[in-house]
């Protein structure tokens, strides 16, 4: 896999660098669109055999990057892909912070095959490994979590997104004394986040994609900590029983085609089944994670980061790329 690591880092930057110029549009499909063009292009430049495990939508939701399309030349080794062309679409319409283009690679039949759906997140850093357990409430977790790092509970912080959906979750961890950060958007750069030495997040908890939910794992395992993940179906994640039927066994129908399970609870090992693993993420807007695409003088910069499950390592990127 590390053969894979220099062709990696230059699809995010190449996605990154195609979606920037739009900064500001308010149109984020359009964005979008501009990101998978420049990651297709350059995923079948390479010499790989990659599938797409995990991403945007199945073959019908083309021209996304679709569930169970072949990338690279269809030479080399078998990879298994996970990606979000924009984490955080609408933060680049907008002009907002912490948009990332990202995407996972590992060894082919490693990684979660399942539908672009919701799916419940549950995520520490090495210090509280075996401590989570996404079956019990998430004010058992908070305290288990606390006391495997050795803190009172109003020290604790968890980071969470701010969506109607996890509005609970943050009132019960409030309730309880722990410091909540709420992003607006961004749960692969909060699990990240949550799992480097200098941590600013203790605990992740979120419900947001399944994509999203797949490459955090990567980022999770390559840096030693835990995660356990759920997929939920759409009517669950939105809190109405009745609403969204037809969605929600669409979601089902598809989960059992995959073969995996709504519902149940997967934990690290399953989400990513080899520690030969290989995580990227390019800046798009700066952020508390990476800073996002400048031009200056003439020049763009730009600011990745490289993580390798196979020896532990966290590369962070400079690059200048002359107009």
């Amino acid at each position: 896999m590390m053969s894979l690591a220099w062709p990696l880092f230059r699809i995010t930057e190449q996605a990154a660098l195609a979606a920037w110029p739009q900064t500001g549009c308010g149109d984020k499909n359009k964005i979008d669109g501009l990101a998978v063009t420049a990651m297709r292009e350059a995923l079948n430049g390479i010499a790989m055999r990659g599938n797409i495990v995990i991403g945007e939508g199945e073959i019908d939701r083309a021209p996304m990057l679709y569930i169970g399309e072949n990338v690279g030349t269809g030479q080399g080794p078998a990879v298994d892909i996970a990606v979000d062309p924009i984490e955080g679409t609408r933060m680049v319409a907008m002009g907002q912070s912490n948009a990332l283009a990202v995407m996972a690679f590992a060894p082919a039949g490693s990684l979660l095959h399942a539908p672009d759906m919701y799916m419940k997140k549950l995520a520490v850093n090495r210090h509280a490994r075996g401590a989570i357990n996404l079956a019990l409430p998430l004010e058992d977790n908070l305290r288990n979590v606390a006391a495997a790092l050795g803190k009172p509970l109003d020290a604790l912080r968890m980071v969470t997104l701010d969506k109607p959906r996890l509005q609970p979750a943050i009132q019960q961890a409030t309730r309880l004394g722990v410091k909540v950060f709420a992003l607006p958007d961004g749960d692969v750069a909060a699990s990240v986040l949550t799992c480097q030495p200098d941590n600013p997040f203790d605990v992740m908890y979120t419900i947001g994609g399944a994509p999203e939910g797949v490459i955090s794992a990567c980022a999770v395992k390559a840096m030693g900590g835990e995660m356990q993940a759920e997929l939920i179906d759409f009517r669950e994640a939105k809190g109405d029983s009745a609403a969204h039927g037809d969605i929600a066994r669409d979601e089902r129908r598809r989960c059992a085609e995959m073969g995996v399970e709504v519902n149940r609870i997967y934990g690290l090992d399953e989400l990513v089944r080899s520690n030969d693993i290989l995580f990227c993420a390019t800046g798009v807007t700066d952020g508390d994670l990476l800073n996002g695409v400048h031009e200056y003088r003439g020049n763009v910069h730009t600011q990745t980061l490289l993580i390798s499950g196979a020896d532990r390592t966290c590369n962070i990127i400079d690059s200048l790329h002359p107009r």
